[in-house]
C-alpha cells in the first residue's frame, strides 16, 4: 500500500484541484515543441546512430512461449529477431553483445499507463469515443525514457476514466529519441476504446454536473443507450448501403467508434473495481454480441474469476494491479492474491502500472505474484509480457522472444523476478534505447544551456497528472458551491 497515495486521496478536494487546474496550465503541449533545437540548444540524441543489427551473446534468454535457453543467442537483422538459440553465427559487420551472466527477456508490455500525452480526460460528456489519445501523443515526455530504464518497450496509453465511455486509446512504442509523435504509434496494433464504471463517472457528471449519471445504475444506462444508438446508426448506414434508405445518416464520429465496437473491430477496455459492475458490463456486452473485453484494475476480479473465463468466444480478460487498493472506498476490498487466483482460473492477466513511475517497476509488481499466490516464473513473467500484448492484439509483433517477431529485448543483470537485478539495456525494434552504461545526466531530448532549471514536481502531484483522473474534475455545480463556501468562510 502507498502512503502517497492515500494521502491524495484524503486531501481536501477543491485546493489540490484548483492547484491541479494550475498545474495543467503550465504543462506546455507537444505541439508547441520545435522539430529541431533552436541555435544553442543541445540536441542530446544528435550523434546517436539508430543500430538495429545485433547479436546478444552468452545470455540466459527467457523465449517465455519456448522455455529458457540457457547460454542463448538472440540476432537481430533489420529490427527483428532472426534466430534464437546457441552458438549462433552473424553475418560480418553486425555488432556483438556480451550478455554473459545476464538475463534477456522480451520487452515489458504495459496494457494501462497515461503517460506520453498531453491530454488525459475529455470529461465534458458522458460519452466521448469520438476523442482519441492518439491525437495528443508527446515524443518530449521523459516517462516514456524512464520507462524503457525499467524494460518497458510498449504501452496501452489509455483515456481516463471521467465517462461511462471515453475516448479511444493509442498503443506505442517507446521510441524514445523521435520528435514526430506519428513515430511513437504501433503500426496495426488493435484499436481499442476506453470504458469506466463505479465513482469516477458518477462523480465527474452525477456531482460535478448534475447530469446523468450520478448512479451505478445511471452508468449502466448511458452506456446501453449509446450502444442503441449505434446499432440504429449502423443499420442505417446499412440500409443506405443495400439502397433500401434514399440518404445515410448523418455523420457521427461518436457512433461510427461504438458501431464499430459492436462489429467487433474496436476492442473495449473497461476500468472497474467492484464485482457486480463486472458483471453488470459483461451482461450488457452479451446482449449487444460483443464477445470481447478486457477490464482494468478488476480489484474484485478474485469474486468472479470463473465467469470473467467463460465470458464471450475467448474469455474476458483482466489487467490489475499487484497489491494496490484501499486507495478510496470502491476499492475498499482486493488481495494481493487476486493476479494468481484469475489466473489459476483461466482468466487472461496482465499486471499493469496506470503510473508514471512504478511502469519501471514492473518486473517487480509481477514478481509478487510468487509470494502471492506461488505462480512459477514463466507465469510471472506472462503477466508483464505475452498476456499484456494478447490483450492489446499484438501478440503476432511483441511479448516473446520469436523468430520474426520485433526485436523489442530488456537485458537484466539478474533474473527480472530477483529483487536484486538492475536493467541493463532496452531494444525497441532492434535499437538500443536504454543503456544503463550510457544513461545520460539530463534526459531531455533538447535542452537549453542559458534555461532556468524548472521546479522539481513532487511524486504525488506527478502521479496525479499521469493517472486516470487528469484533468477531469471541472468547476461545475459542486464545485462552484464548494468554492463559494470557501470563500464566504475567508
Amino acid at each position: 500500500m502507498r502512503t502517497p497515495v492515500l494521502l491524495r486521496f484524503h486531501a481536501p478536494a477543491l485546493p489540490a484541484f484548483l492547484l491541479a487546474l494550475l498545474c495543467a496550465a503550465a504543462v506546455p503541449a507537444a505541439a508547441q515543441q520545435r522539430d529541431t533545437p533552436p541555435e544553442g540548444i543541445v540536441d542530446l540524441y544528435e550523434t546517436r546512430a539508430e543500430q538495429n543489427d545485433w547479436l546478444i551473446r552468452d545470455a540466459t534468454v527467457l523465449t517465455i512461449t519456448n522455455g529458457t535457453i540457457e547460454n542463448g543467442d538472440v540476432l537481430v537483422q533489420n529490427g527483428d529477431i532472426a534466430a534464437v538459440g546457441e552458438d549462433l553465427d552473424a553475418p560480418a559487420g553486425t555488432e556483438t553483445y556480451d550478455a554473459d551472466d545476464k538475463y534477456v527477456m522480451p520487452g515489458i508490455v504495459d496494457a494501462h499507463v497515461h503517460i506520453g500525452i498531453s491530454n488525459v480526460n475529455e470529461g465534458t460528456n458522458p460519452v466521448t469515443a469520438e476523442v482519441s489519445v492518439g491525437d495528443v501523443l508527446d515524443p518530449f515526455d521523459t516517462s516514456l525514457y524512464r520507462a524503457l530504464a525499467g524494460g518497458v518497450t510498449t504501452s496501452h496509453v489509455m483515456h481516463g476514466s471521467a465517462n461511462p465511455i471515453g475516448g479511444r486509446n493509442e498503443t506505442i512504442k517507446h521510441r524514445y529519441g523521435t520528435t514526430d509523435p506519428d513515430d511513437l504509434r504501433f503500426e496495426g496494433a488493435r484499436r481499442t476504446v476506453k470504458f469506466a464504471l463505479g465513482e469516477n463517472p458518477t462523480r465527474v457528471h452525477g456531482v460535478g454536473s448534475d447530469i446523468v449519471p450520478s448512479t451505478r445504475m445511471g452508468v449502466e444506462q448511458v452506456i446501453r443507450r449509446a450502444l442503441n444508438r449505434a446499432e440504429r446508426y449502423a443499420a442505417q448506414k446499412e440500409a443506405f448501403q443495400n439502397g433500401e434508405r434514399a440518404s445515410p445518416p448523418e455523420h457521427s464520429e461518436r457512433l461510427e467508434v461504438l458501431a464499430d465496437v459492436l462489429s467487433g473491430e474496436v476492442k473495449v477496455h473497461c476500468h472497474s473495481y467492484r464485482a457486480d459492475e463486472i458483471a453488470m458490463l459483461m451482461d450488457v456486452l452479451e446482449d449487444f454480441g460483443v464477445q470481447e473485453v478486457t477490464f482494468q484494475h478488476v480489484n474484485e476480479g478474485f469474486k468472479v474469476a470463473p465467469e470473467l473465463a467463460a465470458f464471450g468466444d475467448d474469455g474476458a480478460g483482466a489487467s490489475v494491479f499487484s497489491d494496490w487498493w484501499a486507495y478510496k472506498f470502491e476499492v475498499y476490498y482486493s488481495t494481493a492474491y487476486n493476479a494468481a487466483i484469475l489466473t489459476e482460473n483461466g482468466v487472461r492477466t496482465s499486471i499493469n502500472s496506470d503510473s508514471g513511475e512504478l511502469d519501471r517497476h514492473l518486473y517487480h509488481e509481477a514478481a509478487k505474484t510468487q509470494k502471492y499466490g506461488d505462480l512459477s516464473d514463466t507465469q510471472a513473467l506472462k503477466l508483464i509480457t505475452i498476456n499484456p500484448a494478447r490483450q492489446l492484439g499484438i501478440d503476432e509483433r511483441v511479448g516473446s522472444i520469436e523468430e520474426g517477431k520485433d526485436a523489442d529485448l530488456a537485458v537484466f543483470s539478474k533474473h527480472p523476478l530477483n529483487i536484486y537485478t538492475i536493467p541493463q539495456r532496452t531494444y525497441v525494434d532492434g535499437v538500443v534505447r536504454f543503456d544503463r552504461q550510457k544513461d545520460p545526466d539530463d534526459l531531455r531530448l533538447f535542452v537549453d544551456p542559458e534555461s532556468n532549471i524548472p521546479e522539481p514536481v513532487t511524486s504525488a502531484n506527478r502521479d496525479d497528472y499521469r493517472r486516470c483522473m487528469h484533468g477531469a474534475l471541472r468547476l461545475g455545480r459542486f464545485a462552484r458551491t464548494a468554492a463559494q463556501q470557501t470563500a464566504a468562510q475567508q
